[in-house]
């Protein structure tokens, strides 16, 4: 009884959404904690351009896996690269709650070396992650792939959670000398415990992952291989592969030769278009937004700022949900799909570019517009990138070690063409705590 348990789907599922958390869980932790270590850290508040550019400099990560896989095909163990990150990670996290508020002097400043190292050495893995976890989720069934997609929106949706129930950015509006005065509330735990948070987060995903790995995986039931099965199969609505067996993964020695099979099939324009696509996605939804959040919201207040990321990161798991019963296979689809989630990211930009005086400010439908811009902006983009992962699955093993290239090439991307627009000639303009400058 233990064994079918063990070997269930339900279990594997389970596991791979854990997995799949790890993958970029510590970047969204130090994000959504930035509001209290800034108050402790000689940076202040220019440490979200440390974060930015650190985050930037961890890409050399995937570079590098890249160029192994191009120049040495089958060289690079993926189970081992990802063990030695995930070890990486969680050491960096235990170093990170205990030594994250230390400074040291450097050319006769106090800086936050050992928080800046730490968040280096976290970003790099996040950053090499993506051409690591994806290539290896090929051994499982496209099913999973939306499930590893679950597990990556929950990475940002815990630590909001969290961050909520410690009471980040929590204030009052007192009366001083006739003046409204902000009072911003002191936390409900530090942030150390914060970062114990983000250890036990990343050992569970590391857990998991070995137990991924330690579970049997079973050949498939019978080797031989017809397009007529493959096309009959696609169209009642389910996905194939010539490697994958329904339901269970296939081995080390099966992935090996898919590595080793020509590429020159994959370059089809469907593909190419799928992963410009996916790039795009990426760089507008771990990007380019994310920089404007803060101006498209606060306005409206700080209560519509939580809602807008709690219910907006809650809508990334649902979508990735949501594709794990429904598949829309069709270019067209996926193109109106990502012009509607663009005409939503062009009315939040808008909002920040607006910013502190936006439409509608003051009002409950202007609160109401900009919470479901961001919840329908984010669900939208999610369920796209997860088609988009599901449709490279079944192109092969280098289809999504490309997918996890263009998925960072594309936040890289976004985040660096956001950040002379918001940190160096400040663009938009940021709305004052208890201060209404608009009437």
């Amino acid at each position: 009884m233990a064994g079918t348990w063990w070997k269930s789907a339900a279990w594997t599922h389970v596991l791979v959404a854990l997995f799949g958390m790890g993958s970029w869980i510590s970047v969204n932790c130090l994000w959504v904690e930035l509001p209290v270590v800034v108050s402790v850290l000689p940076e202040g508040w220019n440490l979200p351009v440390y974060l930015s550019v650190l985050i930037a400099l961890g890409s050399i990560g995937p570079i590098a896996v890249t160029i192994t896989h191009h120049c040495a095909p089958g060289w690079l163990n993926e189970r081992l690269v990802i063990h030695f990150i995930q070890v990486l990670a969680v050491v960096a996290s235990i170093f990170l709650a205990i030594f994250w508020s230390q400074v040291a002097t450097v050319a006769e400043e106090s800086r936050s070396v050992p928080f800046l190292l730490l968040t280096f050495v976290l970003a790099l893995v996040c950053c090499t992650s993506s051409v690591t976890f994806l290539p290896f989720m090929f051994r499982y069934p496209p099913q999973y792939i939306r499930t590893f997609f679950v597990g990556q929106g929950l990475s940002a949706l815990f630590p909001c959670v969290v961050a909520l129930g410690q009471g980040v950015g929590k204030l009052e509006c007192k009366m001083e000398n006739g003046t409204l005065k902000p009072h911003y509330l002191e936390e409900n735990f530090p942030a150390q415990d914060f970062f114990w948070f983000l250890f036990v987060m990343l050992t569970i995903s590391a857990i998991c992952f070995l137990a991924l790995t330690q579970r049997q995986i079973t050949a498939p039931a019978s080797n031989e291989y017809s397009p007529e099965s493959e096309r009959v199969t696609k169209e009642e609505g389910e996905d194939t592969h010539p490697l994958q067996n329904g339901g269970t993964p296939v081995s080390d020695d099966q992935v090996e030769l898919e590595k080793a099979a020509p590429l020159h099939t994959f370059w089809t324009p469907r593909n190419i278009y799928l992963l410009v696509l996916l790039g795009v996605s990426n760089a507008l939804t771990n990007g380019v937004l994310p920089s404007v959040q803060s101006f498209s919201c606060l306005p409206y207040g700080t209560m519509t700022y939580h809602l807008s990321v709690v219910l907006g990161n809650l809508a990334n798991p649902l979508a990735c949900f949501v594709a794990m019963f429904v598949i829309c296979r069709s270019s067209l689809g996926l193109s109106l799909m990502s012009v509607a989630g663009g005409v939503f990211a062009a009315y939040l930009m808008a909002l920040a570019a607006l910013s502190p005086c936006p439409p509608l400010l003051g009002s409950l439908t202007g609160v109401c517009l900009v919470v479901v811009s961001w919840i329908i902006f984010t669900g939208l983009f999610s369920y796209l990138k997860v088609v988009i992962g599901t449709l490279l699955h079944e192109a092969g093993h280098a289809a999504l070690l490309w997918c996890g290239v263009f998925i960072q090439a594309g936040s890289l991307l976004g985040a660096l063409s956001m950040f002379p627009p918001v940190s160096i000639y400040q663009v938009f303009a940021r709305s004052q705590d208890c201060v209404n400058i608009c009437t």
